[in-house]
């Protein structure tokens, strides 16, 4: 979709039609108000939303998870790539305790990773969960979580700890009001936290029954109700065959208003009915506002009546997703609140084609994903693609997918269960078990306290191109009173290099921005020799969000017995293969002799390769010298070193200058070299001329660099403590591993032994072209069964797409 035109629909101001009272489009203060206060919120908190394609929903441990990472924009759902670093953490539910942390790069919202779970970890319930440091500025509700199940290979279904039904109550705009018609939703959740079927009654203080409840679709319904001023009300229900259980029913308020929303009857509009209920019987001055995800879609204003206040407002051009309803008294404090799910179909549509129907055992199989949008026009766009055995694998009903996510469970607080249900054409009565779970289910994304603050705190933590090096100094375990200077030494496989930077007034230093894969050394250490005895260095950790221990689903997952069976069995058979194939190959190593030159390790203190001149630090050197400078003299051609002491002063080839002094491989002043102590120094080397080149204009007049006992790799620095000086490491993106698909139309001694893969094919970062269309080819497994083929996408322009297929091997 033209980008022009989603902004459109988004911003554009809709026409109300005034049917019991005067209704008029706000173009006063508080509609202004209400406008530009969303756009300050969005533009100071802009929302992120993640999201992880799984390619199954379950595992057994030695298993391998394998992800596709997309991060979208908060209000339009573009492909962003604002925040380039996505974490990604598993966690055991029944604890809260992280297993595994990823760090995955993005590349224009999108990415890819896999955890490998390891046999020794423990069978249950976990959740993945996905974040970008920004989103850590708001609740971890809105970070991408997913249940999953580890198996091992004994699993048995947990048993489910009974507890209370629990049963809640929601009148529609947010309270019942005595004397005032409305309706009430009814969510009703069993022991395991999902919905239970439940019938019952509500009874008020008189035991007379007033109405009659039933849930109609995972535990949710609604009933109308009118409340009598100074009644009580109390509820009973049941499960079938299950006693009776009591719950506390909505307190009834003697004044205030309701609000009530028909989004069903009509596809074109939705109707508005607004009553009021107080002691002076006046007609009351109130707006509504609405929004989508941050956007305004209208304000407008108008008066109650003692017959209330009737709207119809056109929603064709409305965008896909959550619309908020609030209702302003003439204080312009929000009073009522209603969500309305507005489903024009606006995403994108994915054809995925095979080369025929049905396959032989590890046959190739040629698929075709055509991708258009709403138009029919193709899209170029990233897309994920899962493939897997479903004798093995049950896919859960109406599981989530990045539709139902994007639209509809990201916006919620809680959790939604069979959020595909909502989406599936073949349910013809989808839009109104949707608007059930609107009346149900808490919003919070957005909360008006928060917008019409007339001052905004500013976030705390930023949005991320790469990773950071933070941490404090401190002089004496005191804040320092003056900027520090700081060297820093990086060093990896791929990087060997240094920089400088400074703390601010309160001793507070960041690096950021840095990117690199694997892990990164770090040496940091104070510029000033002076004062480096008495500076502390405290790096600060990357500590991840808490996690909330929850209940909700505690067993995530619905699987039939057979195919469960025939999972853990294939599973089984498999891990043990793998086995086999470690040790013998583990066997073969012990045998082995391997003969040749070994290699000479690399100093990562130097970035040079060879020094001009090198110097063997020894004990007979030390006894005359007091500086380092001392035991430079006469020992080096073209090193010149007058005076002693402190006062010495050096150069190189009678150079005016004197040379750039490195320590361990930091640029450093010569008052540290001359004040540190000579007892500790390994070697010397000097550079002149071309080899000191590599440190650009500071190798000029030539570089003398100190190599440290402790600056030596295999020096022990938990047993030594340098004042002034930090060495860490520090986790950089994690480097994605390649999944294996084995190839049969090549003879190879590998393919001899048996394949049942429950996962037969990954592939997350396929790409349509500008024709729409992507093609790719694997092969089959051993298994005679129904393979299944699911595909997720997103465009750039904020069009998600979800589509699946089955194919048979016989």
């Amino acid at each position: 979709m033209p980008l022009k035109h989603t902004l459109f629909k988004s911003s554009i101001l809709i026409g109300a039609i005034v049917l019991l009272a005067s209704y008029k489009w706000a173009e006063d203060d508080f509609s202004k108000l209400i406008a530009s206060r969303l756009q300050e919120y969005r533009r100071i908190f802009p929302q992120e939303k993640a999201y992880l394609h799984l390619d199954k929903p379950y595992y057994i441990t030695g298993d391998t998870l394998w992800f596709k990472a997309y991060l979208a924009e908060g209000s339009v759902h573009f492909a962003d790539s604002a925040s380039q670093v996505l974490y990604v953490d598993l966690i055991e539910k029944r604890t809260g305790k992280n297993i595994s942390l990823r760090r995955v790069k993005l590349d224009g919202g999108y990415g890819s990773g896999d955890i490998k779970l390891d046999e020794s970890l423990p069978k249950g319930a976990y959740t993945i969960r996905a974040y970008t440091n920004w989103m850590r500025n708001f609740p971890e509700d809105y970070f991408f979580h997913k249940d999953i199940y580890v198996f091992d290979d004994n699993a048995e279904k947990p048993a489910k700890t009974p507890t209370a039904l629990d049963v809640q109550f929601f009148p529609e705009g947010g309270q019942l009001v005595a004397g005032l018609s409305t309706r009430i939703g009814l969510k009703a959740l069993d022991e395991a936290g999902l919905g239970a079927d439940v019938t019952g009654y509500v009874l008020d203080q008189n035991n007379d029954t007033v109405a009659a409840l039933k849930s109609e679709h995972l535990g949710l319904g609604r009933f109308p109700f009118e409340p009598v001023a100074n009644h009580k009300y109390t509820a009973f229900l049941h499960k079938k065959s299950e006693p009776y259980q009591r719950f506390d029913f909505p307190e009834v308020k003697t004044e205030g208003y309701t609000m009530m929303v028909n989004n069903i009857t009509t596809t074109e509009k939705m109707r508005i009915l607004v009553y009021a209920n107080f002691p002076d019987n006046t007609d009351k001055e109130v707006n509504i506002v609405a929004h989508t995800r941050g956007l305004v879609a209208f304000a407008a204003k108008g008066k109650i009546s003692k017959k209330g206040l009737q709207v119809a407002i056109p929603t064709t051009t409305l965008p896909d997703g959550i619309t908020q309803l609030t209702l302003f008294d003439s204080q312009n404090n929000p009073v009522c609140e209603r969500l309305i799910f507005i489903d024009h179909g606006d995403r994108l549509h994915m054809k995925i084609s095979t080369n025929k129907n049905t396959f032989n055992p590890r046959e190739k199989t040629d698929v075709e994903i055509m991708v258009t949008d709403t138009a029919g026009k193709p899209v170029e766009t990233s897309l994920s693609v899962a493939v897997t055995d479903a004798g093995q694998i049950a896919q859960q009903p109406n599981d989530q997918t990045i539709v139902s996510y994007l639209l509809l469970s990201s916006d919620l607080r809680g959790h939604i269960e069979q959020p595909g249900y909502y989406f599936d054409p073949k349910n013809e009565d989808r839009k109104i078990k949707l608007d059930l779970l609107m009346m149900t289910q808490g919003w919070r994304r957005f909360n008006w306290n928060d917008v019409l603050k007339d001052n905004q705190t500013q976030p705390g933590r930023f949005v991320e191109q790469g990773f950071s090096i933070q941490g404090e100094v401190k002089k004496n375990n005191r804040k320092p009173v003056e900027k520090v200077m700081l060297s820093v030494f990086l060093t990896n496989d791929s990087i060997n290099t240094f920089l400088t930077t400074e703390t601010g007034e309160t001793g507070l230093f960041s690096l950021d921005n840095l990117i690199f894969k694997d892990s990164l050394n770090v040496r940091l250490q104070g510029m000033n020799a002076k004062n480096n005895s008495s500076l502390t260095i405290n790096l600060t950790p990357f500590d991840s969000p808490k996690f909330t221990i929850s209940r909700i689903p505690f067993f995530p997952i619905t699987v039939d017995a057979l195919q469960m069976a025939a999972y853990l069995k294939r599973a089984e058979e498999y891990q043990e293969i793998e086995r086999k194939i470690r040790e013998n190959r583990e066997k073969l190593l012990k045998e082995v002799t391997i003969k040749g030159k070994r290699e000479e390790v690399r100093d990562s203190r130097k970035l040079y390769s060879h020094a001009d001149a090198s110097i063997k630090v020894t004990p007979q050197m030390t006894g005359g010298a007091q500086t380092v400078l001392d035991m430079l003299q006469g020992r080096v051609a073209g090193v010149m070193v007058s005076g002693s002491g402190p006062n010495a002063s050096i150069s190189i080839r009678g150079s005016n200058t004197e040379p750039t002094f490195l320590l361990d491989g930091i640029p450093v002043d010569k008052a540290m070299i001359t004040s540190m102590s000579i007892f500790d120094v390994e070697s010397i080397d000097v550079l002149k001329g071309a080899s000191a080149a590599i440190y650009g204009s500071r190798g000029g007049s030539g570089v003398i660099s100190i190599l440290t006992k402790r600056g030596n790799a295999n020096y022990d620095y938990s047993q030594d403590i340098t004042p002034g000086v930090t060495i860490s490491k520090i986790a950089g993106f994690d480097t994605p591993r390649e999944f294996y698909a084995p190839r049969y139309d090549l003879k190879r001694p590998e393919d001899a032994r048996p394949d049942f893969r429950s996962t037969v094919f990954w592939a997350p970062m396929l790409r349509t072209g500008k024709d729409g269309k992507v093609k790719f080819s694997y092969f089959n497994t051993d298994a005679g069964t129904n393979v299944s083929i699911r595909a997720e996408a997103l465009s750039a322009y904020g069009l998600p797409g979800f589509s699946e297929t089955t194919y048979s091997v016989r």
